[in-house]
């Protein structure tokens, strides 16, 4: 069946980012830092200096400082503002996972170019599996927040400032690369979606940089954020990244030698754990089944110490993984977990009558399945008639309910379409269990 949205308010993370969250280390102070006084609390995101760098967690005030909030200062706003395009349509809301992409830093006349940044960083987030087969359960909104001027604050120098819709800005809490931005107007131009599930902020520039928001509360619905640059090729990374986090509960899997050792509890994560290859054999714990396996992050599936921030005590499974380092894949655990987070927020059967509906012999149900891309097994999609299997209908994308119960048989029954995923790309029986949608009809003469 369709599994419920997460949502912010129900706890913890979109997490576009559900990070792993010990405490986090500060960044260095900023020159400027009395204007960037944490009015208002703090936010916990992670920074990403380069490429291909490890990222960092940082606290940053939540409050956007005083000089670049008082650039935007409250006016009429300009024509277009608030616009909703769809960028990419698989089916209604209620069924997929709806990410939903605004601009900063675009004018009236650069909105084209918004759209098209924001379809090249799909694209570069579709690039990378699983998303590359799984992109049949995503819908991609655009948002337009137009800005008064072009580009964004602290491109190209830090005393940089622009009058933008959503106040981003780069040199975040003194760090250049850390692109922070104000997630009240964020929260604002996401209502205006039919559905967030993720959002994204690209802000109008070249220059690389980013972040990844681990603790906004949204009553949209989505439970975080990430920024990036439209004009900079490698930033759809971040995103990525972060989408680890939120959609596949993943922890990353950096460390800092400042961190020491680990000597708490089993984590929550999938990715980390504090038993070694051995361990994890004899407890059938957390990846034990792929050890072994070759990983498409490079080498095979083992327990390398260091992860989580912690250098000592607690292990990953791959040597690297994009949850270590950006331009990486995710490793087979990775994907297992993100495999299983698509089916936890979308579902691949759809119908043309709501589950729950009375149906007659009259009537003829139509449904729709979801098509994975690429050479896979694709989803198999059965009929039950109270829990007995239509043999002759396996497969049927419209069925005829005329016959289908016996003559003068005036019981209730029970009508059900089952869809399950097939792939061998997740083994852990838990986790299988939720790669099954269903719907399910009364049925009676």
């Amino acid at each position: 069946m369709h599994r419920a949205r997460v949502s912010a308010a129900a706890g913890a993370i979109l997490a576009v980012v559900l990070a792993a969250a010990t405490a986090p280390v500060s960044a260095a102070p900023d020159p400027g830092a009395a204007e960037s006084s944490p009015r208002g609390g703090s936010h916990h995101v992670e920074y990403f200096s380069s490429p291909t760098a490890h990222p960092r967690p940082v606290e940053v005030p939540a409050a956007t400082p005083e000089r670049i909030a008082r650039a935007s200062a409250a006016a009429p706003a300009p024509a277009g503002d608030g616009d909703v395009g769809q960028v990419v349509n698989n089916g209604s809301t209620a069924d997929k996972l709806d990410v939903v992409v605004i601009g900063d830093g675009y004018t009236e006349g650069e909105q084209e170019r918004f759209h098209t940044d924001a379809k090249e960083k799909w694209q570069d987030i579709t690039g990378v599996e699983p998303y590359t087969t799984y992109q049949n359960l995503f819908n991609v909104w655009t948002v337009d927040a137009v800005s008064r001027e072009s580009g964004v604050s602290g491109d190209p120098g830090q005393d940089v400032v622009k009058d933008t819709a959503l106040s981003s800005y780069f040199w975040c809490d003194g760090l250049e690369r850390l692109l922070c931005v104000d997630t009240g107007k964020v929260e604002g131009y996401a209502a205006k979606a039919p559905a967030a599930d993720l959002v994204i902020v690209i802000s109008n520039s070249t220059k690389y940089g980013g972040a990844g928001y681990n603790d906004v509360s949204s009553t949209v619905g989505y439970d975080g954020i990430a920024t990036l640059s439209g004009g900079n090729e490698q930033s759809g990374q971040i995103a990525v990244h972060e989408t680890g986090h939120s959609l596949g509960k993943l922890a990353d899997e950096y460390t800092y030698d400042e961190y020491g050792r680990y000597t708490g509890a089993e984590t929550g994560e999938g990715n980390t754990s504090v038993y070694d290859a051995g361990q994890l054999e004899a407890r059938q714990a957390k990846w034990y089944r792929w050890l072994g396996e070759p990983t498409p992050d490079g080498g095979v599936i083992g327990a390398f110490e260091g992860a989580g921030y912690y250098p000592l005590g607690l292990y990953r499974p791959s040597e690297d993984s994009i949850m270590r380092t950006l331009g990486r894949e995710f490793n087979v655990v990775g994907r297992e977990a993100m495999i299983a987070g698509f089916h936890r927020h979308a579902s691949m059967l759809s119908a043309s009558a709501p589950a729950g509906r009375k149906l007659t012999a009259e009537d003829t149900v139509r449904v729709g399945v979801t098509r994975l891309a690429g050479a896979v097994d694709q989803p198999e999609l059965r009929w039950y008639l109270d829990g007995r299997e239509l043999t002759g209908a396996r497969g049927a994308r419209s069925l005829g309910l005329d016959g289908l119960l016996p003559a003068g048989d005036r019981r209730a029954h029970r009508l059900t379409a089952a869809v399950s995923d097939p792939t061998a790309a997740v083994r852990d029986p838990a986790l299988r269990r939720g790669l099954t949608d269903s719907l399910t009809w009364p049925l009676a003469r």
